[in-house]
C-alpha cells in the first residue's frame, strides 16, 4: 500500500489549497493562492532518510479542486492513486490490487487538510514564517502546534506566486521533496475526475463508498 509519507504529502497539499487566514507570512501565501478554484501540475517526489540518502522516488500528475477534492496519479515507479472526492479518500495500489477508503473527517484530523472542515484559522494550528529566498523561490515554513501530527514541519516554495516546491519532514525523520512543473490554474476538469470505483477483483479495506 502507498507509503505513509506519500499520503502525508497528499494531505498537506490539500490543506494548503484550503486557504489561510493569518497575518504577514500567511497573508503572502493567501495572496499566491487567491482566486484558485482548480490547479494541476506534473510532480516529481523523492523521500530521503534524513541524511540525504534517497530511499524512494516517484512521479506523476496532481489535480486539485476547491473545496476538498484532489487526485494524485502516481505513474512511476508503479501506478498508484490517492483521491479525495470531498467525502472520502481512496488509496489505490494497482500492483497490489488493493484499495483503502476512509472518511475525510477522520483521515484529515490533525493535519493541514483539516482546514477544509471550515473551523479555525491556520494560526491556531501552525507557526508560520517567511524564509529566505532560495533557488529562485519564495519560501514559507509551517510548523504544527500539535504534537499528534505525522510531520515536524512543512516548507513551501513559490515561483512568482505559483506553487513550485514542497518540503516535508516527518516524525520518522524522513524528508519528502516535491517539485511541481507545468502548472495550470483554473482549468475545467473532465466529469468524474474526482471519483473512484475499485476495479473488479480489487480488495477494498475500510468503509465502502456510498
Amino acid at each position: 500500500m502507498l507509503n505513509p509519507s506519500l499520503k502525508t504529502a497528499a494531505l498537506v497539499v490539500l490543506g494548503l489549497f484550503a486557504g489561510f487566514a493569518h497575518a504577514t507570512a500567511a497573508d503572502e501565501v493567501e495572496k499566491n493562492l487567491a482566486g484558485l478554484a482548480s490547479w494541476s501540475a506534473d510532480f516529481t517526489q523523492t523521500i530521503d532518510d534524513g541524511h540525504g540518502k534517497v530511499v524512494r522516488s516517484a512521479a506523476g500528475k496532481l489535480y486539485l479542486q476547491r473545496p476538498g477534492k484532489f487526485r494524485w496519479d502516481y505513474i512511476e515507479p508503479s501506478e498508484q492513486l490517492v483521491l479525495a472526492d470531498g467525502k472520502q479518500i481512496w488509496f489505490y495500489d494497482k500492483d497490489l490490487a488493493q484499495a483503502n477508503v476512509r472518511d475525510m473527517d477522520s483521515t484529515l484530523a490533525n493535519t493541514p487538510a483539516s482546514l477544509l472542515s471550515g473551523g479555525g484559522s491556520v494560526s491556531t494550528q501552525f507557526d508560520i514564517k517567511a524564509l529566505p529566498a532560495k533557488g529562485g523561490l519564495e519560501w514559507f515554513q509551517l510548523i504544527p502546534k500539535r504534537a499528534n501530527t505525522d510531520f515536524q514541519l512543512v516548507r513551501i516554495g513559490f515561483d512568482h506566486g505559483e506553487l513550485a516546491s514542497m518540503f516535508l519532514a516527518d516524525k520518522l525523520n524522513q524528508v519528502t521533496q516535491l517539485t511541481f512543473t507545468h502548472p495550470s490554474r483554473n482549468a475545467t476538469f473532465a466529469p468524474g475526475l474526482f471519483s473512484f470505483t475499485p476495479p473488479p477483483g480489487v480488495d477494498v479495506i475500510g468503509r465502502d463508498a456510498k
